[in-house]
């Protein structure tokens, strides 16, 4: 056996130390005290009350205590498709709010059931969920599966959810005092990140962090911050005593996740949508509280202002998803009412979602006396407005939409970006070039700005965005090509252009 599987299988026993008789591999051998039982549930054998037959709500194992549950498994339904539709929860010692309270599918770490598989140390799935986290328990445990979604009991209910599932625990002479209980919790929000943190955990009592999972999106669009921190405030304090400097590092990596997913046994990453999953298991750094403890995700106090800012702005509502593992003693502090089933679902991948782009009508441009707009790296469109005989093609440089609206894109290039304007030849106008640097790149961009072939001057202090304007008259415009450049002049940053106008003269 590897070397590293027996230190994981070691480490993940490990964590049932006070809870049973086995702490590592090592023990394996000894002959101790209790019996292993299992409590079957959902399957044809079963009886209907234990099905989805005839009931949205199932209680798949109803246990007396002392006891530890070692094991927990769910079939895939038949269709091998389950959603965020239904919820497993556990209710400890006869407690009334449930303790784990989670869609099932983000349970085992696989948010909105989009995955094939996940291989963690602790959850996995591969046309079947299984956790393997110690739940330890005194006098009783229950645990069900609610399905909220719109399906009534019956034979296409029963294909849609697990179709079996089987919950392993061994009998106790008693659980030991400082023993915790699992909880598990699942939360999902859209949010400006910029004006307040993500919270993933308000937890009372005491206990501890052993691991969570989260998703991070901006929908419909295929780039989001690494640069947000993991902050736990524990008993109270205000002041994070654990806290990492970026979302990636916490979870393993750097530099932004990989280009390709990585599942360890303790850490590792996915692509979820246009965003990211990334989970850790803290086997070895379990974050203890005796009082209380908050886990956010946000900006650090002394990040770059700019990002701040950029996620403050509208367009910029980034939705994070989290389940949080922690054992704690009882009473918890009641978890927070999940969303009914429809609202569960992941935002849809709609650019600046819940915002919405807004774009000048034809009368406003005509208005004007614009003949040509083009929103330089807008992904869908760039040319929004054009009348025959004008048109904008790019020479250097690449797209760019990673900002915050209403200027969230622009044209790029590291050394001189060219661009050039086709104009009905002979034409007399104005060219008028729109340059922003929101993210502050590099301290600030600094550029020269040229339009057939005139300087415009040095620009730079443009994070709030600025018009440049050149009149062209007809000499300038005989060949209907009309040059437009941006020259970088700060090493290490680029030069950038977002809007171009034509304003055909009057007359």
């Amino acid at each position: 056996m590897a070397t590293w599987y027996l230190v994981m299988q070691m480490a993940v026993l490990s964590l049932a130390a006070g809870a049973g008789e086995l702490a590592d591999v090592e023990d394996l051998p000894r002959l101790v005290a209790g019996r292993v039982r299992a409590e079957n549930a959902l399957w044809i054998e079963n009886a209907l009350t234990a099905r989805f037959n005839s009931a949205k709500q199932v209680t798949v194992a109803e246990i007396k205590g002392p006891a530890v549950i070692t094991m927990i498994h769910f079939a895939m339904p038949a269709t091998l498709k389950l959603n965020r539709d239904v919820l497993l929860k556990a209710y400890w010692d006869g407690e009334t709010a449930p303790s784990i309270d989670c869609p099932l599918v983000d349970f085992f770490c696989d948010p909105a059931g989009l995955r094939d598989a996940v291989n963690t140390s602790l959850v996995n799935k591969r046309r079947g969920f299984n956790a393997y986290f110690p739940m330890p328990f005194r006098t009783s445990a229950k645990i069900e599966l609610v399905y909220d979604g719109p399906m009534a009991p019956g034979e296409e209910l029963w294909k849609a959810m697990p179709c079996y599932s089987y919950v392993m625990y061994r009998t106790l002479r008693e659980v030991p005092q400082d023993s915790g209980y699992f909880h598990a919790s699942w939360r999902q929000e859209g949010l400006l990140l910029g004006k307040r943190d993500y919270v993933a955990l308000e937890a009372k009592g005491r206990g501890k962090f052993v691991g969570w999972n989260v998703t991070i999106r901006r929908p419909g669009r295929s780039n989001y911050p690494v640069d947000e921190n993991e902050k736990f405030y524990i008993d109270g304090e205000q002041t994070a005593s654990v806290e990492f400097q970026g979302l990636e590092d916490s979870f393993g990596f750097s530099w932004g996740f990989p280009p390709t997913e990585s599942m360890f046994p303790l850490t590792g990453w996915f692509p979820f949508l246009k965003g990211a999953c990334a989970y850790r298991l803290f086997v070895n750094d379990a974050i203890s509280f005796e009082k209380s403890l908050d886990v956010k995700i946000g900006f650090g106090v002394n990040e770059d202002p700019s990002f701040r800012k950029e996620f403050s702005q509208p367009g910029n509502t980034l939705q994070l998803s989290s389940v949080v593992y922690w054992y704690q003693t009882e009473p918890h502090a009641t978890l927070p009412v999940l969303p009914e089933a429809a609202n569960r679902a992941p935002a849809p991948e709609v650019a600046f979602w819940p915002d919405q782009e807004k774009l000048p009508t034809a009368q406003d441009l005509k208005r004007r006396g614009v003949q040509l707009l083009m929103l330089c790296g807008r992904p869908e469109k760039e040319i929004v407005y054009a009348l025959p005989g004008f048109a904008v093609k790019a020479v250097s440089g690449y797209a760019w939409d990673g900002w915050g609206m209403p200027v969230y894109h622009c044209r790029a290039d590291n050394k001189e970006l060219r661009l050039e304007l086709t104009v009905p030849k002979g034409a007399k106008g104005t060219v008028r070039l729109h340059v922003i640097d929101p993210d502050n790149f590099q301290g600030g961009r600094k550029q020269e700005v040229l339009v057939a072939g005139k300087s415009l001057g040095t620009v730079e202090k443009f994070q709030e965005g600025r018009w440049l304007e050149q009149a062209v008259n007809s000499e300038e415009s005989a060949d209907g090509k009309i040059p437009i450049q941006a020259r970088n002049l700060r090493q290490g940053s680029n030069a950038v252009i977002s809007v171009i106008e034509w304003i055909g003269e009057k007359g």
